[in-house]
């Protein structure tokens, strides 16, 4: 089965694609100013990085003037946890509350034997 969030799993798959998401969730950056957040790569590099992000719908980018204004799309990473955390949270939490009740049930003290 194909999953219409698979593009975006894979654009999550890659640390710097991870950091670049980190960055604009701090706000909307230009492409200059991403590039040079990743000093270690070549422009080549980091606007491939930019480009999945953007196929994967994850980034939004808009021209003013000479510049490109990205910013962070965050519909499919809602998408990705109604999908996937949503649903297993509801089990996550039952399965916590039965351990809470084991744990906190009343243990049976053997009684005490009356002298005589």
């Amino acid at each position: 089965m194909h999953d219409d969030l698979d593009i975006v799993w894979k654009a999550l798959s890659d640390p710097t694609r991870r950091a670049i998401l980190d960055r604009l969730r701090k706000g909307p950056r230009t492409t200059t100013e991403i590039v040079e957040a990743f000093p270690d790569m070549t422009r080549f590099a980091v606007m491939k990085h930019i480009d999945v992000l953007r196929n994967a719908d994850l980034i939004n980018t808009r021209e003013e003037g000479r510049q490109r204004i990205n910013s962070l799309n965050v519909v499919p990473i809602r998408k990705i946890y109604e999908r996937w955390v949503g649903p297993f949270t509801e089990l996550w939490s039952n399965a916590l509350l039965r351990i809470k009740d084991d744990v906190e049930v009343p243990v049976a003290r053997p009684k005490a034997r009356k002298s005589k």
